[in-house]
């Protein structure tokens, strides 16, 4: 994925898009937007730093995982399996960009306390059913990758095979595409734009690239 930061105005549709997908619960969020200003009155600008969690090629989280529930693909997108995750938080603590989130007690709770569960609340614990104690996180919207593939589809060409956050862009900010091929539109882009990860001292070889200028 590449994120042009010069395009993001920090409306958070990323976020929605992704709660809406996933039917995530209240307090955990898959994709954030992190909006802070730089410079002196009156020069002033506004930041926005959309952060998700990277698929690094070098997963730290995928190394420390003592049960192998967080794996990497052979695509590159990095998963967890719940039935496996005993929410030791080793993966949580060693990612550096904090990307992971506690699935707790408390986040079962609706959004609307004390009046139950809503219709679409009820439906995404049928088709989105995180275990509690377990750690959670973006998965690229692998349902929507897999399924789209095996319809021919291709995945940041069609809406059907990208992820709901890059859908929802309304500036076109996020691109998605196959970081494998050199002639694939998001591998020239990142070239053209000089894209690079955020703290690729880290080492970690993430998979989501910025465009900074």
């Amino acid at each position: 994925m590449v994120i042009d930061l010069q395009r993001c105005i920090g409306c958070w549709s990323c976020t929605v898009a992704c709660k809406q997908e996933h039917f995530l619960p209240p307090g955990i969020l898959w994709n954030r937007v992190l909006i802070g200003e730089s410079g002196k009155f009156p020069l002033v600008q506004k930041e926005m730093l959309p952060i998700l969690c990277n698929h690094c090629k070098e997963a730290i989280c995928v190394d420390v995982c003592p049960t192998g529930a967080s794996t990497k693909r052979e695509d590159g997108i990095v998963l967890i399996d719940y039935n496996k995750c005993m929410g030791c938080g080793y993966c949580v603590v060693s990612c550096p960009y904090q990307h992971r989130s506690f699935y707790r007690k408390d986040h079962q709770r609706g959004y609307f306390p004390n009046q139950g569960y809503t219709a679409i609340e009820s439906l995404g614990k049928e088709l989105n059913p995180l275990v509690k104690g377990t750690v959670v996180k973006c998965t690229f919207c692998k349902e929507r990758i897999d399924q789209a593939v095996q319809e021919g589809f291709k995945p940041g060409a069609d809406r059907e095979a990208t992820p709901a956050c890059v859908n929802a862009c309304v500036t076109k900010a996020r691109t998605f595409g196959d970081l494998d091929d050199p002639e694939d539109p998001i591998a020239l882009l990142i070239r053209e734009k000089s894209a690079s990860p955020f703290r690729p001292e880290f080492g970690t070889e993430p998979s989501v690239y910025y465009i900074r200028k």
